[in-house]
């Protein structure tokens, strides 16, 4: 039995806004934390299994959530990185029987220049059209302003230490529900 809280840390924000370099520094700066790195899980579901996008999205989803729930019981920290759109009720509802379990919540933002110049730069541009959606679909949640934090003009150590200090990203597990504003 736990006797120590344990942190989940869940990373979100469109393609090029720094989840996966911000995700990667936050769990080497967090004591006995593992990284589940939702792309990974994804690019698990080759193109031969015929699996529709959605089929694809709800395996990897079970996947972070059965790995996440191991982690947590074996006392371990976790980051996950990962674009979160309608999931985020789900997973905390299916987490909500865990005890000693903080959620921290991260909408990673930037502004629209920073992710052509960083997609560009990784030579990913073909990715440019879902990033810009996401981004539009992310920053007009009323839910997620509460958890936004733009990436623009931060170095990824800076948004780490902003992450692990600040108590504004916290979502509590049990219950969780929105309202229609989307609004816990």
């Amino acid at each position: 039995m736990k006797n120590n809280e344990n942190i989940l840390y869940l990373i979100s924000g469109p393609l090029g806004v720094g989840k996966s370099t911000t995700s990667k520094e936050l769990a080497r700066n967090v004591q006995q934390c593992v990284l589940i790195e939702g792309d990974i899980l994804l690019g698990m579901l080759n193109d031969e299994l015929s699996l529709s996008w959605e089929e694809r999205l709800r395996l990897t989803w079970d996947n972070i959530l059965t790995l996440t729930r191991n982690y947590l019981q074996h006392d371990l920290n976790v980051v996950i990185d990962f674009v979160v759109e309608e999931e985020l009720e789900w997973f905390c509802n299916h987490l909500s029987d865990l005890k000693n379990v903080t959620l921290k919540y991260v909408v990673l933002t930037a502004d629209k220049d920073k992710i052509i110049e960083r997609l560009n730069s990784r030579g990913d541009i073909d990715s440019l059209e879902r990033s810009l959606f996401l981004l539009n679909k992310m920053e007009s949640s009323h839910f997620n302003k509460k958890f936004s934090y733009n990436t623009t003009h931060k170095h990824p150590t800076e948004t780490v230490k902003d992450i692990i200090e600040n108590s504004r990203f916290h979502v509590p597990l049990n219950p969780f529900r929105l309202n229609s504003n989307g609004k816990l």
